[in-house]
């Protein structure tokens, strides 16, 4: 019989948003994992993630890659002066890159940061990543737009979600 998740708050599912703060485990089953932590079935561990979705406790689920600890350390947000008339154009295709990670719109704050399409390339030497640039700057008609590379110099704390009280769970 399968459980669904109390609409009350139990320690044990105060544990699990706990544990869920940490991500999920690596293994075959990790809800099953996550269950046997808390002291619940699988079952309600899924309906609870579930229902917390629904009730925007939890907007998404991701994945933080720790990608410095892989050996991947050039690491360069490219900025773009996009005319708007073309930006999302740009972007599309820029998104659909696979060197390329990430690849966002903002608004540009003039005078000083004129740039307005912003999209992430993970490397391991800064040579490999210029060069991905330059092929992609080449495929998509892309040397008239200004644009800036910007390597990182330090990784700073990634986390996801924060999900139980005081950000952790006391036992």
């Amino acid at each position: 019989m399968e459980r669904v998740c109390q609409a009350h708050e139990s320690d044990a599912h105060r544990h699990l948003r706990a544990l869920l703060e940490q991500g999920l485990p690596l293994t075959p089953r990790p809800w099953q994992a996550l269950a046997e932590q808390c002291g619940l079935e699988e079952a309600e561990v899924m309906a609870c993630v579930d229902r917390w979705q629904d009730e925007k406790l939890i907007k998404r689920l991701g994945l933080v890659v720790r990608h410095r600890c892989l050996g991947i350390r050039a690491n360069a947000m490219v900025v773009w002066n996009v005319p708007d008339e073309q930006v999302a154009r740009v972007g599309q295709a820029l998104a659909q890159e696979s060197v390329v990670t990430l690849c966002y719109r903002r608004p540009r704050r003039l005078p000083d940061w004129p740039f307005n399409l912003f999209c992430m390339i993970h490397g391991i030497q800064r040579e490999q990543v210029l060069a991905q640039l330059e092929l992609l700057v080449h495929h998509h008609g892309l040397a008239e737009i200004d644009h800036q590379v910007l390597f990182s110099h330090h990784a700073y704390r990634q986390c996801g979600g924060r999900y139980a009280q005081g950000g952790s769970y006391a036992q």
